[in-house]
């Protein structure tokens, strides 16, 4: 199982960056994605989720209206779009993968927020 997440680094305040997380090694379609961030000295939080039909996404009540996951089960892939950015958005970026019981995680992204 691979989770691979690109998209990371640095961002201007108000600017955009897009994540990406390339799946392999799992049905992928059944599975929930989400996107979690742990900034320094803080815990691990979940930023969005979206289910496995793609119809149904939670987020983060920061980050609502600027951030929208999406997913593209055809290419195994899951997208954070991250608008109006703010230094608060400053963190480690996680990919996950939760279903069938199991947990996945990709070894995370930095995205930094600063002028």
């Amino acid at each position: 199982v691979q989770l691979v997440e690109s998209g990371g680094g640095l961002g201007q305040p108000g600017g955009s960056l897009r994540l990406s997380c390339a799946a392999s090694g799992f049905t992928f379609s059944t599975y929930a994605m989400s996107w979690f961030r742990q900034a320094p000295g803080k815990e691990r939080e979940l930023v969005a989720r979206i289910f496995s039909a793609g119809r149904s996404t939670n987020y983060a009540d920061s980050v609502k209206g600027r951030f929208t996951i999406s997913r593209d089960n055809a290419k195994n892939t899951v997208y954070l779009q991250m608008n109006s950015l703010k230094p608060d958005d400053t963190a480690v970026y996680y990919c996950n993968a939760d279903g069938n019981g199991r947990v996945y995680w990709g070894q995370g992204t930095q995205v930094t927020v600063s002028s």
